[in-house]
């Protein structure tokens, strides 16, 4: 008998999460045999997850361990009860995720443990009604962020250096991810690595972003909430200058205003994501901006045009380079942007559902430069 195996826990996995529906921040065991789910839990979450986990059954891991000390076994592993779980329900051979614990699929003697690559559970790409709704309120939560955010640089002087003064004192990156990740909190997320990169700082698309804030200079918002009662998350990104914005960020943000659009149009369900990343890179071409290394720093548009969103920030399905073909109840980022040393950087992202005929945008927040 083959069944497929995972043994993690729920907090960190999204596959042990989307399986059991359930967080746990210990690793447990969840099997599938026969198209019947397994949980096999500890004394500590064993009543929880007869309540919530979405399970067929729950079986009690300290039962086994008694049984095995009856038999002999002075301390039960992790491998003991598994083996002896194996051999309650005749599983010969599993089939375990590719994150699958090394050491423990060598103490697995006399069972044929066999990797699964990715993608674990395939139907995770294609999101349902429920799982839509979920993303919309993390979209939600990361909305309310970006208001706060925008809310209080707007609240902001601008003084001596043109830097941004708030209650007298410098205002500065870390100041805002406070304001957004505190907002995010109270509503029932969780906020970590937000983004609020300010002139150079944001031409790296992953810097989180330090020290004073100016004035005039573009600010990059991004925010990528976890929504805690659900696990999906949520993915937003602005770009703002308080105060002027120069011509020359004016026409670049307008360009990646072009190019968001340009996705929209083209997403579809049976559009190659490839197709539309390449006409990204075309649209910009055209518009006079060229991608490339200047002084050994990448300059341009050198990152995907999107990502899949879910239980995970980064999920498949891409849109890229590579061709992958977009599918119905897709839900994948649009994020095209421009980074000019010297200019700042300009990214714009939404959320969308990929549909038969178009998309469902999930964003709502407004798209304003100047503030």
């Amino acid at each position: 008998m083959t069944a497929r195996l995972m043994v993690a826990d729920s907090e960190r996995d999204a596959n042990m999460l989307y399986a059991t529906r359930m967080f746990a921040p210990d690793p447990f065991i969840w099997f599938e045999m026969r198209g019947r789910s397994y949980a096999v839990m500890s004394d500590l979450e064993i009543g929880r997850a007869r309540k919530q986990a979405q399970v067929d059954r729950v079986l009690s891991f300290t039962a086994y361990q008694k049984q095995l000390k009856l038999a002999g076994v002075k301390q039960p592993r992790f491998s003991d009860v598994l083996k002896r779980v194996f051999h309650d329900f005749r599983i010969r051979t599993v089939e375990v995720p590719t994150s699958f614990p090394i050491g423990l699929a060598k103490q697995l003697r006399g069972i044929r443990v066999r990797v699964k690559p990715d993608p674990f559970f395939p139907e995770r790409e294609i999101k349902t009604p429920t799982e839509v709704a979920g993303l919309a309120h993390a979209m939600h939560l990361a909305e309310e962020g970006m208001q706060s955010a925008v809310n209080t640089l707007r609240q902001s002087r601008i003084g001596r250096g043109r830097f941004l003064y708030r209650r007298g004192k410098k205002l500065t990156a870390e100041d805002i991810q406070g304001v957004i990740n505190a907002t995010i909190a109270g509503l029932g997320g969780i906020a970590s690595h937000t983004i609020v990169a300010c002139g150079n700082q944001g031409c790296d698309p992953h810097e989180s972003g330090y020290g004073p804030l100016r004035a005039h200079k573009t600010i990059i918002l991004d925010i990528f909430p976890r929504d805690t009662q659900t696990g999906y998350f949520g993915d937003i990104t602005r770009t703002v200058v308080r105060g002027r914005a120069s011509e020359a960020v004016k026409k670049m943000y307008g360009v990646v205003g072009m190019a968001q659009q340009l996705a929209f149009k083209k997403l579809r369900a049976g559009t190659n994501g490839r197709d539309i990343h390449e006409g990204i890179q075309k649209l910009f071409i055209d518009e006079g901006y060229r991608t490339g290394r200047v002084r050994g720093q990448m300059q341009g548009f050198f990152h995907g045009t999107g990502h899949g969103l879910g239980l995970e920030v980064h999920e498949r399905v891409r849109i890229g380079a590579i061709s992958e073909v977009l599918r119905a109840g897709h839900v994948v980022t649009v994020e095209p942007g421009l980074y000019y040393w010297g200019v700042g950087g300009v990214r714009l992202e939404d959320v969308v559902v990929v549909q038969r005929n178009g998309v469902r945008n999930l964003a709502r927040f407004p798209k304003t430069l100047e503030i």
